[in-house]
């Protein structure tokens, strides 16, 4: 087995004196993982992911990924973190329309200081791998859902990061853009990418996770491996 890239052990969240978000919830993954998580709206997956990202602070419990306990970084420590080990991947892309595609997929090289040529080199080779180097001067505007979605992944990707958090990467898409998508994620996974995904399409879930992590009320309910597992 490899090593983990994210171990979460006891960790709860709560917001205020109703039911917590996360209750108690622990759970490994480790590296080349896939890993889908489902459950209904409010059951906790989002709080979740940002709690991973580092986006969020549990009440209890201690988050661990790549090493790092995210629980007790600061905001500064947070933001570098994400920089050097967490790429995110969101429902309506993120994307600044303002910019070039080249341009935003280069954000995160400029951001971590990367040189500007090895910036420039990275990200023309992952709109090329990710089959939108043809609107690389293009604003996104003009693109359609899923080459938008391609480019927000090729900015996930910019600083090689160890984890790829994806939260509902199809919920705005089209059904054609939909399966474009889970055509990524699977060649994405086939490159041994490590992915944990929200979402609440079970089909992306059946294409391209190799487990499957059912949440209700802030509790794991369920944690299966699947038919996709390599």
């Amino acid at each position: 087995m490899t090593e983990p890239v994210i171990e979460l052990s006891g960790v709860s969240r709560r917001y205020d004196e109703g039911p917590p978000a996360l209750d108690d919830v622990s759970l490994t993954v480790h590296a080349g993982e896939s890993v889908a998580v489902l459950g209904p709206s409010g059951s906790g997956k989002s709080t979740m992911l940002n709690v991973i990202a580092g986006l969020d602070r549990p009440t209890s419990g201690a988050v661990t990924v790549g090493g790092v306990r995210v629980d007790r970084l600061g905001e500064a420590g947070s933001a570098r973190y994400r920089r050097a080990t967490v790429g995110m991947v969101f429902q309506f892309f993120n994307l600044l329309d303002d910019l070039t595609v080249i341009d935003n997929v280069l954000l995160p090289a400029e951001v971590a200081g990367m040189a500007r040529g090895d910036a420039r080199r990275r990200a023309a080779e992952l709109l090329d791998a990710l089959g939108v180097a043809r609107h690389a001067r293009a604003n996104p505007g003009r693109l359609s859902g899923g080459e938008r979605q391609r480019v927000a992944v090729a900015r996930a990707l910019m600083n090689r990061p160890a984890l790829l958090l994806a939260d509902e990467p199809t919920g705005a898409l089209d059904t054609a853009s939909g399966e474009d998508v889970k055509a990524l994620f699977q060649e994405l996974h086939a490159d041994g990418q490590t992915i944990v995904t929200v979402t609440h399409d079970l089909t992306l879930a059946q294409s391209c996770a190799t487990r499957t992590i059912r949440i209700v009320d802030g509790r794991i309910a369920a944690d299966v491996r699947t038919a996709a597992a390599r």
